[in-house]
């Protein structure tokens, strides 16, 4: 078997889909390690799952960075240097990204949305579905570039919207959607058939498990 990438995950919280990478890295068939989580939070919920995991995690609170985003960033850069990461997955970092930090991950860092991208960028995404009377909603898995919520889409998954969905339990469809496709969307990027042209993701044509990055739960 090929050398496994490093790969940090970048969380605020919990880290729902942190776990669900976790939990895919653990086979031995799967093509990238989590060598480490970091977080902008201190007191991450998802910390402590990951240090319970044997993983590395490290807290750089962008609370004593005030007003110096790219401060931050710098020393966050520190900190995935130190652990020689070669792949980056934001899960739920809830913290804009300036040029700099996508810069120095381009085609390298990617993002998990709640939405099917590019509708709905940004925050308050279930609710904005629910009002606009969509009649699917999902995720998405695209690499991080500095245009928010934007960049080549790797996976999308999507779940129908029913007449009595509220926003929470929208949201809980569309997680256990996010749960499926980000691990086959960080295969996919750590083995290298996810290639970028024009701004298009492409991968091999023969890929048996290609429809797991274009998934849509029945009703």
């Amino acid at each position: 078997m090929t050398t496994r990438k490093r790969v940090a995950v970048l969380i605020s919280g919990r880290g729902s889909n942190m776990k669900s990478l976790i939990e895919a890295a653990r086979s031995e068939d799967y093509p990238a390690e989590i060598v480490l989580v970091l977080s902008n939070n201190p007191d991450a919920e998802g910390l402590s799952f990951a240090r319970q995991e044997g993983i590395a995690v490290a807290a750089v609170n962008h609370r004593d960075y005030k007003g110096d985003r790219e401060g931050f960033e710098r020393a966050v850069q520190v900190v995935l240097e130190e652990h020689d990461v070669e792949l980056v997955a934001l899960a739920g970092f809830m913290r804009l990204l300036t040029p700099y930090l996508v810069g120095e991950w381009k085609d390298r860092m990617i993002n998990i949305h709640p939405a099917l991208l590019p509708s709905f960028k940004g925050l308050g995404t279930h609710e904005r579905a629910l009002e606009e009377g969509v009649k699917l909603h999902g995720a998405t898995v695209h690499y991080v570039v500095p245009e928010m919520d934007d960049g080549p889409i790797i996976c999308q998954g999507a779940v129908p919207v029913l007449d009595t969905d509220t926003p929470d339990t929208l949201a809980a469809r569309v997680l256990s959607v996010e749960h499926q496709i980000y691990p086959r969307a960080l295969a996919l990027v750590a083995s290298g058939k996810a290639r970028i042209k024009a701004h298009k993701v492409s991968t091999p044509a023969d890929d048996a498990d290609l429809g797991e990055c274009s998934l849509i739960v029945p009703r």
